[in-house]
């Protein structure tokens, strides 16, 4: 587990990269952060991925704004700080620079080359970008934020993709639950979950919102998904 750098055409960003134990091969899962920076939470994410047997990857993507920052969800400062960076970051650039981190993770020796995506909260928007907008071998959102904002791109998902949708989310009101279900529904490469009585961030390990059962059963899925698919 190391920090490493990845250059892109705008500069250079940090990333945190986990690699497995005893595999001379493996697939390649590109970790998108949430809001709070490549912190704890995001890491330890990236160990998981990495204990399972894939070569994992998170960059840093409020690089433009303020590198290599961390905060967590503890305090309203930080939440307020989260919130600038939110507001700030310019989605476009961030979506170029997952797709050049994508590349970077296929190129890492010990990648096979297949590699998926997976992202919470901003990064389960950008998880569905990846889908519309990438090549990567499959994606998961958990809980995106501002998805129903970018259905028109649904026509361009030709690899598998699984959201796991929060009923209570805050973030993702009823009326864009729906549309996401009516839009992507109809998808054969799209799979939706739902999670009834959870708000946002049900999955967040130690956040206010952290459901275990909840939590459990999508992590589950997202296992069963990427060994399906990158397996």
């Amino acid at each position: 587990m190391a920090d490493i750098t990845i250059s892109g055409p705008d500069g250079k960003m940090s990333a945190y990269l986990a690699l497995p134990k005893d595999r001379a091969k493996a697939p390649g899962i590109l970790v998108i952060q949430e809001i709070f920076g490549v912190n704890k939470v995001m890491r330890d994410l990236t160990d998981g991925f990495a204990a399972q047997g894939y070569v994992a990857l998170c960059p840093d993507l409020f690089w433009r704004q303020q590198p290599g920052i961390q905060l967590t969800d503890k305090s309203e400062k930080e939440w307020q700080r989260a919130f600038e960076l939110y507001q700030g970051f310019n989605e476009a650039k961030g979506v170029g620079d997952l797709i050049v981190s994508l590349e970077h993770l296929r190129a890492v020796p010990q990648c096979s080359g297949k590699a998926g995506s997976v992202g919470y909260c901003l990064g389960g928007k950008l998880a569905y970008l990846m889908a519309t907008r990438s090549n990567a071998d499959a994606s998961v959102g958990y809980y995106g934020v501002g998805i129903e904002k970018a259905l028109g791109e649904a026509a361009a998902i030709t690899k598998p993709l699984l959201l796991h949708i929060a009923a209570k989310d805050q973030f993702c009101p009823p009326e864009a639950q729906a549309e996401i279900n009516a839009s992507l529904g109809r998808n054969s490469h799209v799979t939706l979950h739902t999670y009834p009585g959870v708000d946002h961030a049900f999955a967040r390990v130690g956040g206010g919102h952290y459901d275990k059962a909840a939590a459990d059963l999508a992590n589950r899925r997202t296992a069963e998904f990427f060994t399906k698919h990158l397996g």
